[in-house]
C-alpha cells in the first residue's frame, strides 16, 4: 500500500468503524419498545418540523376562521371548519400547531447538538490535558453552575430582542455545564489506558490523541448528553415563549400556551391546550426514552434487563 494511500484507508475503516457504531445503536433501539417508540415520535416530530408550515390549513397568524353566516369563530370547539378549534382571536389552532413545530425542532436540535457539542469539547480538553487547562476549565464550569439558566436568560433577553437563534445560543451557552463535567471524568480515566500512552509514546501530537484515541472512547456519553440537551433545549425554549420571551415573528408551542393563558381560557379552551402541551411532552418524553436506552447500553450496572 502507498503512502498516498494508507491515510485514506484508515479514514475509511474509522468511518466504517463510526457507521457500525451508530447501527448498533440502532438496532438496539429497535429492541427496546419505549425507545422504538420515542423513536418513531421523534421522526414524527422531526416531519413537522419540516414540513408543518405548509402543511397548515391557513396562516397562523393572518388568518381567521369564519362560519357559514361570515361571523368570526371565537373559542370555537373542533368542527368541520376548524379540526382542532379556533383561538379567542378566531385562529385556527391546527394550524398554529403546525407551524409551531418548527421553532420547536430548530432549538431542540441545534440547542442540543450545540450543548453536546460545546460539554463534549470541554471536557476532552479539560480532562486530557490537565493542570491549568483543567483548573481554568472546570472554574469556568463551576461559574455556570452557580448561575441559574431562567433569570439568566430573562435577563439577556430583557436587553436584546429575542429571536430563534439567540435564544438557542443562549440555551446552549447555559446547558453545556453537565455533559462537560462527565465527559471530563470519563477522560481521566481513558487517557491512563496503555493504547493512549502509547500514542503519545509513539510521538503522535495532543491533538490527533484527542480526536483518534480519546474522544471514540467517550463519545456514546456526549450521544447521550446530545440527547439530553435536545429535551432541555425544548423544555427551555417553551418555558421562554410562555413567559412572553420567545421570537415575537414566529408561532410556537410555548407562545400557544402563554396566548390562552393570557387569554384567561386555559381551563376552558382545552382544544387549544392540548395541542401545544401534548406536543411539547410527546417529544421531550421521547427524547429522554431514547436517551435512557443508551444510559443503558452505556452504563450495564443499570440495565433493566438484568
Amino acid at each position: 500500500m502507498s503512502t498516498e494511500t494508507k491515510p485514506k484507508a484508515e479514514l475509511y475503516k474509522r468511518v466504517d468503524a463510526l457507521w457500525t457504531l451508530v447501527r448498533d445503536q440502532f438496532a438496539f433501539l429497535r429492541r427496546d419498545p419505549l425507545a422504538y417508540a420515542g423513536m418513531l415520535v421523534v421522526a414524527a416530530f422531526v416531519f413537522l418540523g419540516l414540513f408543518g408550515p405548509f402543511l397548515a390549513p391557513h396562516d397562523p397568524i393572518e388568518h381567521t376562521v369564519r362560519g357559514d353566516t361570515g361571523s368570526v369563530l371565537r373559542l370555537s370547539a373542533p368542527s368541520v371548519d376548524a379540526y382542532f378549534g379556533t383561538t379567542a382571536y378566531g385562529k385556527d389552532v391546527l394550524s398554529q400547531f403546525l407551524a409551531g413545530a418548527r421553532p420547536t425542532l430548530i432549538v431542540g436540535l441545534f440547542g442540543g447538538l450545540g450543548t453536546g457539542a460545546l460539554g463534549f469539547t470541554v471536557g476532552v480538553v479539560s480532562g486530557y490535558y490537565g493542570g491549568w487547562v483543567d483548573e481554568l476549565l472546570m472554574r469556568l464550569t463551576d461559574l455556570t453552575f452557580s448561575l441559574p439558566f431562567m433569570p439568566m436568560a430573562l435577563l439577556l433577553l430583557t436587553f436584546m430582542t429575542p429571536n430563534i437563534w439567540l435564544i438557542t445560543a443562549i440555551i446552549a451557552g447555559f446547558l453545556w455545564k453537565m455533559p462537560a463535567r462527565v465527559v471530563r471524568s470519563e477522560v481521566l480515566s481513558v487517557r491512563e489506558r496503555t493504547f493512549v500512552k502509547s500514542a503519545r509514546a509513539s510521538g503522535a501530537s495532543d491533538l490527533r490523541t484527542m480526536l483518534y484515541h480519546v474522544a471514540p472512547n467517550v463519545l456514546p456519553i456526549g450521544f447521550l448528553y446530545t440527547a439530553y440537551g435536545v429535551a432541555w433545549a425544548i423544555a427551555a425554549q417553551a418555558s421562554l415563549a410562555f413567559l412572553g420571551f420567545g421570537d415575537p415573528t414566529m408561532t410556537s408551542w410555548g407562545r400557544m400556551l402563554r396566548q390562552v393563558f393570557a387569554s384567561g381560557n386555559m381551563r376552558v379552551a382545552w382544544w387549544w391546550v392540548l395541542p401545544p402541551a401534548i406536543g411539547i411532552a410527546a417529544i421531550t418524553t421521547s427524547v429522554f426514552l431514547i436517551g435512557r436506552a443508551y444510559e443503558e447500553v452505556i452504563n450495564p450496572e443499570i440495565q433493566t434487563n438484568q
